[in-house]
């Protein structure tokens, strides 16, 4: 049985709308989102939240392809 998420939990979401080279070019490194999810799970870690996770998600890919 998989526990529900209730108020006590947090999420934390970034979506970048632009390519890579976009951040890279403007930030100087390709980091730019792990950079901010990193920050975003910090803030519900000092929240007083035990577990933590990512998932990465491109939408473009086609079925059973696993480009990055």
């Amino acid at each position: 049985m998989s526990d529900q998420i209730q108020h006590e939990c947090g999420i934390a979401l970034i979506r970048l709308l632009k390519p890579m080279s976009y951040y890279q070019e403007k930030y100087g490194t390709w980091k730019y989102g792990l950079n901010k999810l990193y920050l975003l799970m910090e803030k519900q870690h000092n929240r007083g939240q035990d577990g933590a996770g990512a998932v990465c998600v491109k939408n473009s890919l086609a079925p059973g392809s696993n480009q990055y």
